[in-house]
């Protein structure tokens, strides 16, 4: 019998049986009944590669099991699964309790998940301190000094992309990674704004998202549901920049251009606008052209986070086409391979007179 992650088991699964256990902590257990009212469970499963939904039915032994199992709880399920339209199922399954070996390993992380994220970490602190400006630079280092275990722990959305704990460092290195790229191709983009626009835009997710350092259930926050990551994200700036500004490190800035205060401004546009409509939660619009890039390399990086998702999980309607995933608008088509043949030289045109 493998044993897979959650990710793993539904890029394995499909209509043959697969022999499986996985890890994965409850992360809620919903009452339901059916169309006839006999009841059963409908119980949301989670590990540091995902979720995935498992209905409990009456007549399984593991309903009254449930009875007994709180939210949290770290279990080890296995089984023959299969895949298909309602997703990942088993007609026989059973479930334990992890030992405490065991849920000290599963809380730990998937390996190689962990080393993702290690790596996109190292990618963002180096990109950040390669800013020029200092003013910047500065307070992307604050910002670690004060809030970097809650960032790393922090997912970049509750679904759809990066939901998952530390989810919004894979999603705020690979748009780092983005707009360095988009920088080359367009080098009036104020780089440094830019990537530090990228860090601070998603940052009041760390209320709006968060983990907790053990475990991979994503919880509630006051904040987070009173006010929204953006209005969180704006606070934030703010107060590191307020702060910032009142070292004596900032006495040397005084005379710098652009202005600090203009510096200020624009980073907190880039926060405010990043969603890039009102009817998308964005208190105003895109009015520079790092706000307009911002806004167009989030979406990018989310909507391709929400593609490989669906490559992974998504039933298959037909060879090469695969059910649609939500939000995205439409079924998804298996992608071109990359030519791997060999380079063949190009004939020069004929002449044409």
């Amino acid at each position: 019998m493998q044993h897979l992650t959650i990710s793993a088991l539904k890029q394995t699964t499909g209509d043959t049986p697969v022999s499986a256990s996985f890890d994965v902590q409850l992360e809620r257990m919903a009452e339901r009944e059916t169309k006839t009212g006999k009841p059963f469970y409908e119980i949301t499963l989670v590990d540091a590669t995902g979720d995935m939904k498992l209905k409990v039915w009456e007549n399984r032994p593991q309903f009254r099991a449930l009875d007994d199992i709180s939210d949290g709880t770290l279990l080890r399920i296995s089984g023959d699964w299969t895949q298909n339209q309602y997703g990942v199922d088993s007609n026989k399954w059973d479930m334990r309790l992890l030992n405490e070996d065991e849920a000290k390993e599963f809380l730990a992380g998937d390996a190689e998940t962990c080393a993702r994220q290690e790596a996109d970490w190292t990618d963002i602190w180096e990109m950040t301190t390669s800013i020029s400006d200092p003013r910047l630079r500065e307070i992307c280092a604050v910002f670690f000094k004060q809030y970097e275990k809650k960032f790393r722990r922090a997912a970049a959305a509750r679904k759809n992309h990066h939901a998952r704990r530390g989810g919004l460092v894979e999603h705020v290195a690979q748009m780092m990674r983005s707009a360095h790229a988009v920088c080359s191709v367009y080098p009036r983009l104020n780089r440094d704004l830019l990537t530090a626009g990228v860090l601070f835009h998603d940052c009041g997710k760390m209320w709006e998202n968060n983990y907790p350092e053990a475990g991979f259930t994503q919880p509630f926050n006051m904040h987070g549901e009173m006010l929204g990551h953006i209005p969180i994200g704006i606070e934030t700036a703010n107060k590191l920049w307020r702060d910032m500004m009142e070292n004596d490190v900032a006495k040397e800035w005084i005379e710098l251009n652009p202005d600090s205060e203009d510096v200020h401004l624009h980073l907190l546009h880039l926060i405010a606008s990043h969603h890039g409509a009102y009817e998308w939660g964005s208190p105003t619009l895109p009015r520079t052209p790092e706000a307009m890039a911002l806004h167009y390399i989030d979406n990018m990086d989310a909507k391709y986070e929400m593609m490989r998702m669906g490559y992974e999980s998504s039933p298959e309607l037909a060879p090469g086409i695969q059910e649609r995933k939500f939000p995205l608008p439409a079924s998804l088509v298996k992608p071109l391979d990359h030519y791997d043949g060999e380079d063949i030289p190009v004939s020069p045109p004929d002449e044409l007179f």
